[in-house]
């Protein structure tokens, strides 16, 4: 294992998004506060998700959770995207990197992104209501899985195209739809028997599920096999990315 590559691969990827932190960690943040504003505002009073849980303190982590995936994904799809528009991508490919590193280093600054982000949304929410902590492991495990399922997602949409067109069409119709329907705002029961039963094979949803189980001690779906399902996903998505870095797909040809 190149160690002193791997680091210096991940710091380069590190320092690229902190150098634009008002857009890469401050904007995400006042996102997620204007979909608090909005539906906090309208439905906190006259909804109760759990017991003694009103929809506010529901909604946050599922919003905390819905940041950190998505500029995961950002991070790693839009980096390794312009590297190759740019032509830059070629002095990655040079030194002697494997696909893991090359993967690991990506991946892990997809991670640390979506970690900022989503603790920079924990912060900012406290205005709104303070949550308790249930597990404190449960969250970080399911917060840096599931980033890490995006990140790799991010290397697989990269690699595959061919215009800033297609990063968008990847993350706004597989992406966006996945992560707005996994539960985010509601709880699937309350959905019809169709969209519930689907709603199960939307791998995002057990990532907020166990997730919103540490802070409440509470989930719809049993913790352990929620942690088995996001864990053979991000085994699922990582094996495909590294395959793709391996025979270097639209990379190195």
């Amino acid at each position: 294992m190149n160690w002193y590559g791997l680091y210096t691969l991940f710091s380069k990827e590190v320092w690229r998004f902190l150098k634009v932190g008002v857009q890469t960690i401050l904007t995400p943040v006042i996102t997620v506060l204007l979909y608090l504003l909005v539906f906090a505002s309208v439905l906190s009073e006259h909804v109760e998700v759990y017991e003694g849980v009103n929809y506010t303190a529901f909604l946050i982590p599922g919003l905390i959770m819905m940041s950190i995936i998505q500029n995961a994904f950002a991070n790693s799809s839009s980096s390794l995207f312009q590297s190759k528009m740019t032509g830059s991508l070629v002095f990655m490919l040079l030194p002697p990197l494997s696909s893991l590193e090359f993967y690991l280093a990506f991946v892990g600054a997809a991670v640390l992104r979506g970690l900022l982000v989503g603790l920079g949304v924990w912060i900012a929410t406290w205005w709104f209501v303070e949550l308790p902590i249930y597990n404190v492991w449960v969250l970080f495990i399911f917060s840096v899985l599931g980033s890490a399922v995006l990140g790799a997602l991010g290397l697989i949409a990269s690699q595959s195209a061919e215009k800033w067109d297609h990063i968008s069409a990847f993350q706004n119709f597989l992406i966006l739809p996945l992560t707005f329907l996994s539960g985010v705002f509601y709880r699937i029961d309350s959905l019809p028997d169709f969209w519930e039963k689907a709603s199960y094979y939307n791998p995002f949803f057990y990532m907020i599920d166990g997730f919103r189980y540490g802070f409440f001690g509470v989930s719809e779906i049993n913790i352990a096999l929620s942690l088995m399902i996001v864990s053979l996903f991000l085994f699922i998505v990582s094996a495909f990315g590294l395959w793709l870095l391996h025979i270097g797909y639209r990379i190195r040809h």
